[in-house]
Formats: C-alpha cells, sequence, structure tokens
C-alpha cells in the first residue's frame, strides 16, 4: 500500500534493481497527480540515482525508504538507509559508465546533501524548484558539490537547511 497524503508520499522497499523501475513509476504518478509533470524526468533520474547507490553500496541490507514532499516552491525527493556510512563524491572521468551518480543529482537539483540519521543510517536527498519560471527553465551547467571537511555531512543548499523528514505514513513495495 502506498500513502499520499496531499504533499507527502513515502515508500519503503529493498534497492534491487527490479524495485528501481517501479519507484520510477511510483514518483512519477505522484508528480503528475500534483501537476508537476516538468519535474518528472529530473527527479525520476535522482531518485534513481539515489536508489542505485543504496543497491551498490549499503550495508547491512538494502531496505530503504523513498520520500517526496512538496513544501510551498520546493519538492524534497529524499532516500533513507541503513548504512551510516556517508557518500564520498569522487572525480569520476566523463566516460566512466559509474561513479557519477552524485555528481548528476548535484548537477540537475536546487540543492542536496547528506545527513546522518541517527546511529545506523543516513539520509540523502535533493530539491527541486516549483515556481512557474523554475519549472519552464533549462538544466543550468554542472556545479561542483561542496563538503566542509570539519563537519560530519556534506550539505549543498543555497537557502536555509535540509527539510526535516517524518513519514506520516510509509508503504512497502516487494
Amino acid at each position: 500500500m502506498i500513502s499520499h497524503p496531499s504533499r507527502h508520499c513515502t515508500v519503503e522497499l529493498q534497492a534491487l534493481p527490479s524495485r528501481i523501475g517501479q519507484v520510477r513509476r511510483i514518483v512519477s504518478a505522484q508528480l503528475r497527480y500534483w501537476h508537476l509533470d516538468p519535474l518528472i524526468d529530473r527527479a525520476a533520474l535522482g531518485v534513481t540515482e539515489l536508489l542505485s547507490n543504496v543497491h551498490r553500496h549499503a550495508q547491512p541490507d538494502k531496505t530503504c525508504t523513498v520520500e517526496i514532499e512538496l513544501l510551498l516552491d520546493r519538492l524534497t525527493v529524499s532516500v533513507r538507509d541503513h548504512d551510516p556510512r556517508l557518500p564520498v563524491v569522487a572525480d569520476a572521468d566523463p566516460l566512466a559508465t559509474c561513479g557519477r551518480g552524485l555528481a548528476m543529482v548535484a548537477a540537475m537539483s536546487e540543492s542536496w546533501g547528506v545527513r546522518p540519521d541517527g546511529d545506523d543510517g543516513k539520509v540523502v536527498w535533493f530539491t527541486l524548484p516549483t515556481t512557474a519560471s523554475a519549472l519552464k527553465a533549462p538544466l543550468r551547467p554542472a556545479r561542483r558539490p561542496v563538503a566542509e571537511p570539519a563537519r560530519r555531512f556534506a550539505e549543498v543548499e543555497p537557502v536555509g537547511r535540509a527539510p526535516e523528514h517524518t513519514p506520516a505514513r510509509s508503504a512497502v513495495v516487494g
């Protein structure tokens, strides 16, 4: 069962290749329901990259929660997993077939970041603007993510701080 209160949707799943396509379709359908069709491609790409990272790297398991939330002029997509290790953005060769996921998320989003989630996990998130002018604007050139070595987490956000996520209801896929 999938819950989608007016502006919030949560899906719990195992980050397996067969499930990633299902979550892309769920995200796309939810954005259509919210009349945010112009954001579908970017949100689906971002959630695919984040779920692929969970599939490739998360330990001890591949269980994760995807949340999408619409607040005022911003859509936030986040993926929570049970691995406390924070991702490292690597300089990947432009022709590499892997290792560019977070750089792609950074390039197509308004802001993104990662934060610890208790002692046993983390949340990786990105935001997309939902204002009428932003929905019509083309993608901007890729930017390098900023990491502050003195902190325990990296955060890139031009305005405010990362939204707090508290799932109201959740769903289980597979």
